[in-house]
């Protein structure tokens, strides 16, 4: 059998590849942030990526064996990639909940899109934002509001102590402060 038949069969199942599902009843919240970043994503490699792909892969076409082809072979993976993505953003869109947190402005009680300071039994504070899954980066403070200590968190006020199980047994922290962007400001 030819190497074609087989990276057809190859591609076909990276095509079949579910979409991750929204965490919880099917809801995907996001903020309006969050949404404007992957929508511009989305665009740019539709606009962008795709097309200089497309020609990139063309042209290696155009030179002949494409068994040996560098430059086909990359483009033509980098092409499923990208295709991949596009199909990841897309349905991630569609089912999004874009989500106003400042709505709770001035507010003391923990929800969605709040930044919340909390102490650990240890006397450790912590400072992290509850946006949604497909927003998160950890690396900024950011948690999912599926996340367990977020879990723990939803609906607490600030002075109020919640327990988070964790696989050592259960922690205690207290909400020390509650923040929600301004009304206007987008978060």
């Amino acid at each position: 059998m030819s190497k074609a038949f087989t990276r057809e069969s190859d591609q076909e199942q990276d095509d079949d590849l579910p979409v991750i599902a929204p965490a919880s009843n099917g809801k995907n919240y996001i903020t309006r942030t969050g949404y404007d970043r992957l929508r511009s994503e989305l665009f740019t490699l539709i606009d962008e990526e795709r097309p200089k792909m497309v020609e990139i892969v063309h042209w290696a076409a155009s030179n002949g064996d494409r068994s040996e082809n560098g430059d086909y072979l990359y483009g033509k993976k980098r092409l499923r990639e990208i295709d991949r993505r596009i199909r990841f953003l897309t349905q991630r869109l569609e089912i999004a909940e874009v989500v106003d947190a400042s709505v709770h402005h001035g507010g003391d009680q923990v929800f969605f899109g709040s930044t919340v300071t909390y102490a650990d039994e240890a006397g450790l504070e912590t400072t992290v934002t509850i946006l949604g899954v497909d927003e998160v980066e950890s690396a900024r403070g950011e948690i999912s509001w599926v996340s367990p200590v977020a879990r723990a968190l939803t609906k607490a006020r600030v002075g109020e102590v919640v327990r988070l199980v964790v696989p050592g047994g259960v922690q205690e922290l207290e909400v020390l402060a509650v923040d929600y962007p301004a009304p206007g400001l987008a978060r």
